[in-house]
């Protein structure tokens, strides 16, 4: 195989008492995907699961369905999003909770910190909620609550499944900057994974190539690149996952017109906010994920409308062939690196909400599976 695909995993597809509590009984990100409406001509709304259906993980047999059908197609294991806030508050942990409990399905995986707050704030506003409400704040509450984290985290990093990265089982955070002692936590990981048995922690941040928006400075939205990422390794960090959306989105749209959308947004609530796929795609890869600690993202398609309406952001004109065009250069990045290191999220495998998914559709069925494969493996067609 030509590299090792992980692919975000999101276990929402399930009923839980918060979600029924602030969005109504039985809601799941489902309840959304299937109700969001065409915005232009030619907007393929609503996206419509095929083989799999609207699925419910609650089911051992969908789970299983989903990781067969990620192992046939080149992804080596699921990242499954977790939700730790603090004190124990847990979300959407079922999913990986029955994993561990029943043993299946027998397929990798491993653990993204989803440090954030879980708020309706990525969904468009209803007559329920009309302003932005956080249901569970993601806090930081020093090092007894990092060990309680670390001790229920450490029987997935000891199964045998788990993946690992030279030999040390990987966890991912999404968002390093906004715990105020990340260095200290993993440095306590650290040393609680080697009193426990453990290697070590392969940990990666998940790094924006850009800084804040600024109107005045341009260049920060586009210089500086690796001083960002080897900021994380100088914290602690072991690699950085890269994320250049806003970037690409800058080179490919342009700098004025995301401004513009910005002003729209303030002035009539809302502003599409939509890209060419393959142009993003074009502008996406940089110099820096050459470098061996930086882990370079492969993305399929997105469309945010379901949770978003009519702010949604929309990569448009996606097809299974210029998903390949991404995953080749992609590759070309990654060429050079030791296997190990050889790493390309995928996002996602289910993210239906956002747009961005593998599994099979009614209009595509399995055509980016098969891409993707035939990319992975020795297969590649020209």
């Amino acid at each position: 195989m030509k590299a090792r695909v992980i692919a975000y995993y999101l276990p929402q597809f399930h009923p839980t008492e918060i979600n029924d509590k602030y969005w109504g009984k039985g809601f799941t990100e489902w309840t959304n995907v299937a109700k969001a409406k065409p915005l232009f001509r030619g907007h393929y709304q609503p996206q419509i699961p095929a083989d799999l259906g609207f699925y419910d993980l609650r089911l051992p047999q969908v789970r299983q369905a989903q990781a067969d059908m990620a192992r046939e197609n080149g992804v080596e294991g699921f990242m499954y999003w977790n939700y730790w806030f603090g004190r124990g508050k847990k979300i959407l942990e079922m999913p990986i909770e029955e994993l561990m409990r029943t043993g299946e399905p027998d397929y990798p995986f491993c653990i993204g910190w989803a440090n954030h707050d879980w708020s309706n704030k990525t969904w468009q506003k209803s007559g329920r909620f009309t302003e932005d409400v956080v249901f569970l704040k993601q806090e930081y509450l020093g090092e007894e609550d990092y060990k309680k984290y670390f001790y229920y985290c450490l029987p997935m990093f000891k199964d045998h499944r788990y993946i690992t990265v030279d030999g040390k089982p990987l966890f991912y955070i999404f968002d390093p900057d906004s715990c105020p002692d990340m260095s200290q936590f993993i440095r306590l990981w650290r040393t609680l994974a080697k009193e426990n048995g453990l290697k070590d922690i392969h940990f990666v941040a998940r790094a924006d190539s850009v800084g804040k928006v600024s109107i005045v400075n341009k260049k920060d939205y586009l210089n500086e690149i690796k001083d960002r990422y080897d900021y994380y390794i100088k914290i602690g960090f072991d690699a950085v996952s890269s994320i250049n959306f806003r970037r690409a989105e800058i080179l490919a749209t342009g700098f004025s017109k995301k401004l513009l959308r910005a002003i729209q947004r303030k002035i009539w609530g809302y502003a599409l906010n939509s890209h060419d796929y393959m142009k993003m795609t074009e502008n996406y890869y940089t110099p820096e994920d050459e470098l061996e600690y930086v882990y370079p993202q492969i993305t399929p398609r997105k469309d945010k409308t379901p949770r978003a309406g009519k702010n949604a952001l929309i990569y448009t004109g996606s097809t299974p062939e210029k998903f390949r065009k991404a995953i080749r250069m992609a590759l070309d990045k990654i060429q050079n690196k030791n296997y190990e290191h050889k790493i390309l999220f995928l996002n996602s495998w289910n993210e239906w909400g956002e747009g961005s998914y593998m599994e099979p559709d009614i209009v595509f069925g399995h055509q980016y599976l098969d891409v993707l494969r035939e990319e992975i493996y020795n297969d590649r067609v020209e």
